[in-house]
């Protein structure tokens, strides 16, 4: 019996808990069930469309119509899967399913409007962006705004910290712990609307994007405003014309791209959390039992933040693939395309693993305010740009050549070395107590809540 230890990859073994809310729309059966979707989805379309042999399928049918898809069951996919195995093509194995479908609702005379005028890849390349736009909707924006407002969380309870900034490393103007994960947090909810903006296109117009079989069965008839309306009214996507045989893919490796870049902020996130973990500006909640190094025992590795990092790489190589080969395919179409999309979901659970993981971290971290304020305090060379920038406001000859002089030696900047400084300066002493009132930790900006 198949269980999560004879998974082949963790998204669907170690980590299925955490990627489940996906079986629903990148699965074998989800990609089964959205392609009956789409083909009753259609056939209720063309009966709504006047065509003189549908008039005996009317509203009356339609709820049990769409039973098909909405009862579907994997009983259901299975035969549909054994039916391949004789057809040897999925989507045509889909089209004789809703065929015994109909027989069984007594609808046979109407059966050879199932897939009517269509290719298999308006089924395809309605049912993988539709699978796309929902999982989106549904699971992975909420998880990334979810995340969003418990980064927010953070930033606000902990605004008020200073915090010796680090440029190239070195010790830097200070600023506030909160800030710097407010940072983040702008970031990704610009980058999220951007994802957010990008439409979910679908191809639909027969084998070549035309109507051919459509308009030389029913000429006289605007075909494509009709394909228009079906693809926005019936499955809420944006149809794409002209086109080859298959969608472009444009729009959905620009949604590849976006998820690219949140993931990309994701993992700056992750390794600034890892670094001040090293730091001692973090420390971690221990819970009873866990183990953090098999060799030494006082470790508490920043695991989560870890373990986001590497799958969110996991999700940008798969997107980044996803991106760069979709768009592409030779002259009217071949089947690359195909064997790549039933891996879509696959960068999907990755980030979502990963975005559990960043949760679970972000619960764990404890502020250590003594570290981090001993850092401010073992720093006063960082008050030197704010010294030297009221001795610029005053008039002061050369200010930053004085300030250069002071701070870069190998002697320690401290309080009182500052003080002696401040004391020497030909300036008044109205400006010099001024001065004085400047430390680490007070030298932050204007902070916006």
């Amino acid at each position: 019996m198949s269980t999560a230890l004879h998974a082949i990859t963790p998204v669907d073994g170690r980590y299925a808990s955490k990627t489940e809310a996906l079986s629903q729309y990148f699965s074998e059966f989800a990609l089964i069930k959205y392609r009956v979707r789409v083909e009753i989805e259609y056939f209720i379309a063309l009966c709504e469309s006047d065509l003189p042999q549908l008039t005996g399928v009317d509203h009356k049918h339609f709820d049990a119509l769409r039973a098909i898809y909405t009862d579907f069951s994997t009983e259901d996919a299975q035969k549909i899967k054994d039916i391949e195995k004789v057809t040897n093509h999925d989507v045509k194995a889909v089209e004789y399913f809703i065929k015994e479908a109909f027989e069984a609702l007594g609808l046979s005379q109407f059966q050879e409007f199932i897939h009517f005028g269509l290719t298999s890849q308006d089924i395809n390349n309605t049912s993988v962006p539709l699978s796309v736009k929902e999982a989106l909707e549904e699971v992975i924006c909420p998880s990334i705004e979810a995340l969003i407002e418990a980064i927010e969380a953070s930033a606000k309870a902990w605004e008020a910290i200073p915090l010796l900034a680090r440029t190239h490393g070195q010790p830097a103007s200070p600023t506030t712990l909160g800030k710097e994960f407010s940072v983040f947090t702008s970031r990704l909810r610009g980058q999220l609307a951007q994802l957010k903006a990008v439409p979910h296109s679908a191809k639909f117009g027969g084998a070549t994007g035309n109507f051919n079989a459509h308009t030389v069965a029913y000429p006289g008839r605007d075909w494509h405003r009709w394909g228009d309306a079906f693809v926005s009214n019936h499955l809420g996507l944006q149809r794409s014309y002209p086109t080859t045989q298959i969608e472009h893919y444009d729009n959905i490796a620009a949604q590849f791209d976006a998820l690219k870049r949140i993931d990309n902020i994701f993992i700056d996130l992750c390794r600034d959390v890892w670094t001040y973990v090293s730091m001692d500006y973090f420390k971690q909640k221990i819970k009873a039992g866990e183990v953090g190094s098999s060799a030494m025992p006082h470790k508490v590795n920043p695991i989560d933040f870890e373990n986001a990092e590497g799958n969110l790489g996991l999700a940008n190589a798969l997107f980044e693939h996803l991106a760069g080969k979709l768009p592409i395919s030779r002259l009217q179409r071949d089947l690359t395309d195909s064997t790549v999309l039933r891996n879509v979901g696959v960068p999907f659970g990755h980030l979502l693993i990963a975005i559990a993981s960043m949760n679970k971290g972000l619960g764990k971290l404890l502020v250590n305010e003594g570290k981090i304020a001993a850092d401010l305090e073992a720093n006063w060379a960082v008050v030197a740009e704010a010294i030297q920038n009221i001795l610029r406001r005053e008039g002061y000859p050369k200010p930053y050549e004085a300030l250069k002089a002071l701070t870069r030696t190998n002697s320690a900047i401290t309080a009182s070395s500052i003080a002696e400084f401040i004391d020497t300066l030909e300036v008044n002493d109205t400006v010099k107590a001024e001065l004085k009132q400047i430390t680490p930790s007070n030298y932050i900006g204007q902070v916006r809540s």
